[in-house]
């Protein structure tokens, strides 16, 4: 394995990882996580998208600060699981074609109308950093 990582590198190790932990800057200054589905099955290239609702405090925190933060984790053997940090901008997209294009029938559970779900919105991440921790090594790539 070369030492430069690469993003398709940081890609093969999110295939099948299906959540992620998105951070933002909460309101009050603090800093809020929570769960969001990553869909394990998307071809990642440095952006990421999430569906989540008007009313949810993530949707808030963004508007207020775009800068976020994803986690990553593959459950793995002691020594073999893979962790992975990105650093990111976000932005709320609510255009039913960008829905179309990223809805996957797994989110009906979460989303009982699909895409004419009302306050439905589509988070996008582009990274500009990301951290890979696997087998004792740190390496990172700047997009």
């Amino acid at each position: 394995m070369s030492d430069k990582l690469t993003l398709k590198h940081v890609a093969d190790e999110m295939k099948g990882i299906d959540i992620a932990i998105l951070s933002t800057r909460a309101s009050e200054g603090g800093i809020a996580c929570r769960p969001m589905s990553n869909n394990g099955d998307v071809e990642y290239d440095g952006t990421s998208f999430f569906f989540s609702s008007d009313q949810a405090s993530c949707t808030s925190d963004i508007e207020g600060e775009p800068l976020v933060a994803l986690g990553y984790s593959s459950s793995g053997i002691i020594g073999g699981s893979v962790y992975i940090a990105v650093e990111g901008l976000a932005t709320l997209i609510r255009d039913r074609s960008a829905f179309e294009k990223h809805w996957t029938t797994e989110l009906d559970v979460w989303f009982e109308d699909g895409i004419d779900t009302p306050g439905l919105v589509l988070i996008q991440v582009k990274a500009h950093r990301i951290k890979i921790w696997e087998r004792n090594k740190e390496r990172e790539l700047v997009i």
